[in-house]
């Protein structure tokens, strides 16, 4: 069902549980598989470098892990964890966005998804991605598009939150000192869980980038960190308190065989 138009700043996360039952979907497959293409087609190598995702990346970061040299997933602790990968030791963590818990140039790639059209503090939070990302850094930005047919599918994760035009997330990126390189476009298959499959998807996908249609559900934008810039002094102390304590911090859900991840003081 096509639901309405949420209004900038309107949109709150999405529970980690319910984006896991969407992308273990059939529905959810096909979305992933159509967003990582274009993801790949922004880093086609990411070897020995270090990768973290913002938001919930863990189903497009798992792509990496015999390339880079690290990987870490960021959960907004207000919208919960899945516990990934789902064995071995966990490469997730719950964090405020305005508070990031690492050092300043410790990331090489950042990979935000599902985290733009929900945050509250995007100014502050672009500036801790900003903070930690090395001086070549890159980051890739993926956000429902305004214009497109999944920012009205509630019944996805694109259909919550607010959704961006080309124009808007270029701004906010230059505001926050990075430099928009390149854009790309994905699933223009309708939000529709009836008559889909993977073999049918593609060739949406192939129409409508040989066509330019206007209504893809995603838009991916890759910037590059400025180095001009400086950080403000009160942000970079803030850093120091950090956000793992049990008063700001929720529990992990944990769903589909994960086990639950919690922080611990």
């Amino acid at each position: 069902m096509l639901g309405r138009r949420v209004a900038p700043g309107e949109g709150m996360y999405q529970d980690a549980s319910e984006l896991d039952s969407f992308y273990s979907s059939r529905l959810g497959e096909i979305t992933r598989r159509l967003v990582l293409a274009r993801i790949r087609a922004l880093w086609p190598d990411v070897s020995d470098l270090r990768v973290a995702g913002l938001g919930y990346a863990s189903p497009f970061l798992a792509v990496f892990r015999n390339e880079a040299e690290r990987i870490l997933a960021l959960a907004p602790a207000t919208q919960g964890a899945i516990r990934w990968p789902g064995e071995g030791r966990s490469r997730t963590c719950l964090i405020a966005e305005d508070a990031l818990p690492l050092p300043d140039q410790s990331v090489d790639r950042v990979l935000l998804v599902h985290a733009l059209e929900h945050c509250e503090a995007r100014t502050a939070a672009m500036r801790e991605l900003w903070r930690i990302l090395t001086p070549s850094g890159r980051l890739v930005v993926v956000v429902a598009y305004r214009g497109g047919m999944w920012a009205r599918a509630d019944h996805t994760p694109f259909g919550h939150g607010s959704p961006f035009s080309e124009r808007q997330i270029n701004r906010l990126l230059k505001e926050s000192m990075f430099t928009p390189r390149a854009a790309e476009r994905a699933i223009y298959v309708p939000p529709s869980h009836r008559g889909l499959s993977l073999w049918s998807a593609p060739a949406w996908e192939r129409v409508g980038r040989k066509w330019g249609l206007p209504w893809p559900g995603v838009l991916l934008v890759e910037a590059v960190k400025e180095v001009h810039g400086a950080i403000p002094v009160a942000r970079r102390f803030r850093l120091q308190r950090l956000v793992a304590g049990p008063d700001r911090i929720q529990p992990a859900r944990s769903g589909h065989g994960y086990g639950s991840l919690s922080i611990t003081p």
